[in-house]
Order: structure tokens, then C-alpha cells, then sequence
């Protein structure tokens, strides 16, 4: 099976740019061509968040039109700059099948992988939170199928990742899911998005791994400062996850650039 994770567009609405420099819905749309030019085709795509800049109706129809072009399925979570009320308006029932009244989270049962969905948000605040509420759903969806590969993926990686501007946001609850994922071998990997840098670390047993910006915003790395992050503009880039029949998860990033042609080696 092969997995397509994006993350971070930061869509603002038709034309504009975010933060005035960032053509994120052309940035986007460039990627998501990409993701559709590849053969093999992913078998799915995972969106792990911050499709809006600041949680508006207009920008989440923008990245809805964009990301209507991927020609196989796909998910997403919400970030901290998204608005739950206006993703569930926007992409339920298909993209975001939750069926709880207060979160956006689900499970994705595939013949040979389990994926679950995870809403880290906390309403205004740009820091990840799991709550009683969002723990005893995690920890009963696993308790279904304890012996299902599972992976998860949420917006907000649960521990730091040297990045100031994230590691500052925190993450109320990390301490919890450490312990969920402890007590549940089947969870193969962690997939988040928030920091807009391809980064992995082993955490709680398991690899946490984070996406790059689709948008081609790539965070400034100051570790052990509390300098606030800036970003440069790059190309767009996402991960792409190869899970193999025997079991496994391998991660690949693909750097989307004008350049695309192949020689020979």
C-alpha cells in the first residue's frame, strides 16, 4: 500500500497570498498534479492539517477545490489555523467521515491497515491537546482490532521537535497518548504535520514522523533557543508511505520542483 501525506497549505482566499509572499493555492495544486502524475498512483492521500490560514468558509472551499483534483481518496484532520465547525461544513462526509457531535476523528479500516484520525486542536490556541474525552475514543478504537497495523495521524506532533515556534505551542496530553501508545504494539507509526519540516524521532516506541509545508514554507531550525521560528519559501514537498505486505512502513520525501525530468543512471 502507498500512502500519500500532505500537510500545511495555509489557503487563503482565490489569488491571494499568505503572509503576502506564499502563492499557497498555486504551490498546492502544483503538488497535488504531481501526486497524481506518479505510477504507481498512492493508494490514498493523508492531510494532516492547517489546509486554511485563519479557519475561514471561503479558504476552506478554496482547498476543497484544489484538492478535488487528487484522482484517489482521501482524509484529514484539522489543524490550529482551521475551524472544526467549517471543515465538517466543508469536507464531511467523504474526506472527514467523523460521526462525533464535538471532534473531528475517525478510523479507516482497509484490508491490511487501519488508519485512525486524531483532532489535536484546541479552540484558539495553536498548541495539540487530548483530551479524556479524545483518549478513551483512541484507546477504545484500538481495543477493537489489537491486532491490526494502525497508524495514526493527527496535526500536532506530541513532542518537541527543535522548531521554537511549535515547541513553544505545546501539547496538552502528550503524557496520556504515550501511554495509549505503550499498551498497543499494533500502532506502526505516528504521522503529524505543524512543524512544516520532513523530521522523524522515536517517541513512546514508535516513529513520529512530520510532513513538509505543501505550500513550500519551510520553518527556520533554531534547537535549544527561544528565537520564534521565521519561514523560507521552498518547493512544495510531501512523504510518501510504502507499507509493505510483510509488514513495515518505509518514508520517502518527494520534493515537487519545475524540473521533472528522468535520466538514466
Amino acid at each position: 500500500m502507498l500512502i500519500a501525506h500532505i500537510s500545511d497549505f495555509h489557503i487563503m482566499k482565490h489569488d491571494t497570498k499568505t503572509c503576502g509572499v506564499v502563492p499557497a493555492a498555486q504551490q498546492v495544486s502544483k503538488l497535488i498534479a504531481h501526486i497524481n502524475s506518479l505510477s504507481p498512483a498512492p493508494d490514498l492521500v493523508l492531510v494532516t492539517g492547517d489546509l486554511t490560514h485563519d479557519g475561514t468558509l471561503e479558504q476552506a472551499r478554496e482547498a476543497r477545490r484544489i484538492l478535488s483534483d487528487l484522482r484517489m481518496p482521501w482524509y484529514l484532520v484539522p489543524g490550529n489555523h482551521d475551524q472544526r465547525d467549517t471543515l465538517k461544513k466543508v469536507f464531511a462526509p467523504d474526506a472527514c467521515p467523523s460521526r462525533d457531535e464535538n471532534f473531528l476523528h475517525f478510523q479507516i479500516d482497509l484490508p491490511s491497515l487501519r488508519l485512525i484520525g486524531l483532532d489535536s486542536t484546541r479552540p484558539d490556541a495553536p498548541g495539540g491537546m487530548l483530551c479524556p474525552q479524545r483518549a478513551d475514543w483512541l484507546e477504545n478504537r484500538l481495543d477493537e482490532r489489537p491486532d491490526k497495523p494502525t497508524l495514526l495521524f493527527l496535526h500536532h506532533p506530541p513532542t518537541n521537535f527543535g522548531v521554537p515556534e511549535t515547541d513553544q505551542d505545546g501539547f496538552e496530553g502528550a503524557e496520556r497518548l504515550g501511554q495509549i501508545v505503550e499498551q498497543h504494539p499494533c500502532i506502526e507509526r505516528i504521522l503529524c504535520g505543524h512543524i512544516h519540516l520532513n523530521a522523524s524521532t522515536c517517541w513512546h516506541g514508535v516513529l513520529v514522523n512530520t510532513a513538509p509545508s505543501a505550500a513550500g514554507m519551510e520553518l527556520t531550525l533554531s534547537p535549544g533557543t527561544n528565537t520564534p521560528s521565521g519561514f523560507h519559501l521552498v518547493d512544495p514537498a510531501y512523504l510518501l508511505h510504502f507499507h509493505a505486505a510483510d509488514g513495515g512502513l518505509v518514508t520517502h520525501q518527494v520534493q515537487v520542483r519545475d524540473n521533472l525530468a528522468t535520466h538514466a543512471f
